[in-house]
């Protein structure tokens, strides 16, 4: 009992901790939506390039999915510290939970278009091929038969997208990116405060869970099969 008192009265966790779990949800938000802009229209532009696509094209599909390989391929804690001058340029800093928001969305933005076009594979071709039948157009046929087919589908891959985001706004405290990630390094980890550490890993795991449940139950209200 004793312990939780001091824990509750630990003047880190009264004082920073709001702050810190703010700058996550904030830095997790915006990448967030960023990466679902950016990420679809990738992955259904590696979908419709693809051999039996929409708009077949071997070139641009190449092109498009090297480029989507090889940032995947960067592991995470180094393309924070190569992007540095481009966030910089886009930011005016490479500090703060607003300088984070561009790696993250760098990271994330190749990994959810994957998903996505994994998701649009999934949709039956015979629905594309009714929808060309009936004289839809390509964008149309986009719009109504794959992606919302796969808008369930889609939905769960970004609720998996926006989870990663969380582990990966923990890491982007070690180069200042502010957050739940720069407390726990800065007062758990260098100053050995176990209650912080604690807090901290509290907070990313309810957090974590409350992404999970919403993902899902979401993802079953958009499935109208």
């Amino acid at each position: 009992m004793s312990w939780w008192s001091d824990f509750l009265a630990n003047p880190v966790i009264q004082q920073k901790l709001p702050t810190a779990t703010l700058e996550t949800l904030q830095m997790v938000a915006v990448s967030s939506l960023l990466t679902a802009l950016l990420g679809l229209p990738l992955g259904l532009l590696l979908h419709a390039t693809a051999a039996g696509g929409l708009a077949p094209s071997r070139i641009v599909n190449s092109i498009v999915g090297a480029v989507v390989n090889f940032g995947r391929s960067l592991p995470f804690l180094i393309l924070m510290i190569a992007v540095i001058p481009f966030t910089r340029w886009v930011v005016g800093t490479s500090l703060g939970w607003q300088a984070a928001v561009v790696p993250l969305t760098l990271g994330a933005v190749p990994f959810f278009a994957r998903l996505v076009e994994t998701s649009l594979r999934e949709v039956s071709p015979g629905k594309v091929e009714a929808a060309r039948v009936m004289g839809s157009t390509r964008i149309k046929i986009a719009r109504a038969v794959l992606i919302r087919e796969a808008l369930p589908s889609v939905v769960a891959g970004l609720t998996v997208t926006v989870i990663a985001l969380i582990g990966y706004s923990a890491m982007a405290g070690v180069i200042g990116g502010g957050g739940l990630g720069a407390l726990a390094i800065s007062y758990g980890y260098q100053r050995f405060d176990t209650q912080v550490m604690v807090a901290c890993v509290v907070v990313i795991v309810v957090v974590v869970q409350l992404v999970q449940v919403i993902g899902d139950a979401l993802a079953r209200r958009l499935d109208h099969r």
